[in-house]
């Protein structure tokens, strides 16, 4: 039974509740493997000079011989904060707008996918917006002058107003719109691909976490410059003041003129092929796994309800009518239940189960 006949069989808030779930785990599990060098990328990309695999895990050991291991983790915290729902919300509103959209229903659908992956990313990037400037912030900065997430949301805005708090939000929106929509895409399309060249196998977690990785690697190499620009706006109060009144068509320019593309726009864009396709692709392989793992507990929890009330039913009917036979009691209602109406009538599940009735989610 593959994932989209497993999902047919829910009802959408227990659809968005397993989504919800799945996405949160996904993102975490996700995040913290690559934490470590997610913080060595930022601090290259908000700071002048080259970047370099060498100075990269010398960036590394030196703040582990200075603050230990934890500092290799530091802003991760924010980061989770930020991913738990940030990815939640991210792979809950795919499914969402891909149920709105019709995506893949029918037939291929290329540019619904798109657009469903792109809406997903809005939607997500917009109500966590804040989480994310607070973990780029903690990543260059030291315990002296954030101890905690709550302290640098308060220090931000007591100095710099609510405002601050969507700084660099429209270049993120920019960014993401086609990011997630890349990624999405890459993704969907590769696991159809997958399908179409052998529909007898279904596709495995290593199948999916290498058609995550690839659709990771396309998404973020082309939309890596928007990332620099960003994190330069939302770390300018810390790192640069000259550049905190800048805006982010500025900050670009700023860039390039002292930088150039490749050592400025595409700065650390090396470190992103390292981390950038392991997670994305263990984000969608976990994702995909506890998805269907929850659904399948969903229909196992409901389908033993359902069974105890239909004994129940049974056995009180089995009372009234000296034709009926005990020997019904021990019939299971079958896998094609809709699991919607069947359980708001003894009757209707008695007659169900007796074969003589067909609820409106059976084919």
């Amino acid at each position: 039974m593959d994932q989209k006949n497993e999902q047919a069989k829910l009802s959408n808030p227990q659809k968005i509740i397993t989504s919800l779930l799945a996405g949160a785990c996904a993102g975490a599990v996700a995040k913290t493997s690559i934490a470590p060098f997610d913080r060595a990328k930022i601090n290259f990309q908000v700071r002048v000079g080259e970047f370099s695999y060498r100075r990269c895990f010398q960036f590394l050991r030196e703040s582990y011989v200075k603050e230990g291991f934890l500092s290799w983790y530091r802003g991760n915290s924010a980061n989770l904060v930020r991913v738990v729902p940030s990815a939640a919300i991210n792979f809950t509103a795919h499914e969402q707008w891909k149920r709105v959209l019709g995506t893949d229903t029918e037939q291929k659908t290329p540019g619904r996918r798109f657009i469903s992956g792109s809406l997903a990313g809005v939607t997500s990037a917009t109500i966590t917006y804040p989480l994310d400037l607070a973990r780029a912030r903690m990543a260059v900065t030291n315990k002296a002058m954030y101890s905690n997430l709550f302290a640098l949301f308060l220090c931000i805005l007591r100095t710099e107003g609510v405002t601050a708090l969507y700084r660099g939000a429209l270049i993120s929106l920019v960014g993401v719109l086609p990011y997630s929509g890349c990624v999405f895409f890459t993704y969907e399309s590769l696991k159809h691909i997958r399908t179409d060249y052998n529909t007898q196998r279904p596709i495995n977690k290593t199948e999916r976490m290498l058609c995550g990785a690839i659709a990771g690697l396309v998404g973020q190499t082309a939309l890596y410059p928007f990332d620099v620009v960003r994190r330069r706006l939302q770390t300018a109060a810390v790192i640069r003041a000259d550049e905190a009144a800048l805006g982010a068509l500025a900050t670009a320019r700023k860039i390039v003129r002292e930088e150039g593309i490749r050592r400025g726009l595409y700065k650390g864009v090396t470190m992103n092929w390292l981390k950038g396709p392991i997670s994305v692709g263990v984000s969608f392989m976990t994702f995909d796994t506890l998805l269907r793992l929850m659904i399948n507990a969903f229909i196992r929890i409901f389908h033993i309800q359902t069974l105890q009330l239909v004994k129940r039913s049974l056995g009180r009917r089995s009372q009234s009518s000296t034709s009926y036979n005990s020997q019904d009691n021990d019939l299971v209602p079958p896998t094609t239940c809709c699991m919607s109406n069947c359980a708001n009538c003894k009757e209707t599940i008695f007659a169900f189960v007796k074969g003589d009735y067909k609820c409106d989610g059976e084919n």
